[in-house]
């Protein structure tokens, strides 16, 4: 079991950039295990490294965890290459607990960067992966889905907060 943290908005480090990854070793070896295993017991479809504390340019992913045969997919220092067309998705996001909103991404991706073992990896997504890939990686640029939607959406799920909060110091 994972003792890693998801750490929830307004955390300061999610609004942090991660550092490139420039050596592969054992330590992220581990991290890359722990993410994995964090983000299937939240339970989620991605995880970024920023949100469990860790400033390095690593998401984990699977477009299918709930299905027979999961596919566990670790992307390292991952640069979007190639973006097209447009898909509105309802987001939500382990950092932004109780929350879902309507964003509008790219449909179609091309995504590069390197797999667990440091080999160079390219790979193409459309709809619900494509949508994936781009909100962990904004993850990495200190970017959240809330930074996404209006201005008005992002008060209320803020107001709603601070109240959950009160309700929560008030006991």
């Amino acid at each position: 079991m994972s003792d890693m943290k998801i750490y929830t908005y307004p955390e300061p480090v999610l609004k942090r950039n991660a550092e490139p990854v420039e050596n592969i070793d054992e330590g992220l070896q581990e991290i890359i295990d722990q993410m994995l295993e964090t983000m299937y017991a939240a339970p989620g479809i991605g995880l970024a490294a920023n949100q469990v504390g860790v400033l390095k340019r690593v998401i984990v992913f699977d477009g299918s965890p709930r299905e027979e045969g999961s596919n566990p997919r670790v992307l390292i220092n991952p640069e979007i290459v190639a973006a097209e067309g447009s898909i509105r998705w309802d987001e939500a996001c382990l950092s932004v607990p109780d929350y879902t909103a309507e964003v509008s991404r790219k449909s179609n991706i091309r995504v590069k960067g390197l797999d667990r073992d440091g080999n160079p990896l390219e790979l193409e997504a459309k709809d619900l992966l494509a949508v994936c890939l781009q909100h962990e990686i904004d993850h990495l640029d200190g970017i959240l889905f809330i930074d996404r939607i209006s201005s008005l959406k992002r008060a209320l799920y803020k107001k709603k907060l601070k109240k959950k909060e009160k309700g929560k110091s008030n006991k």
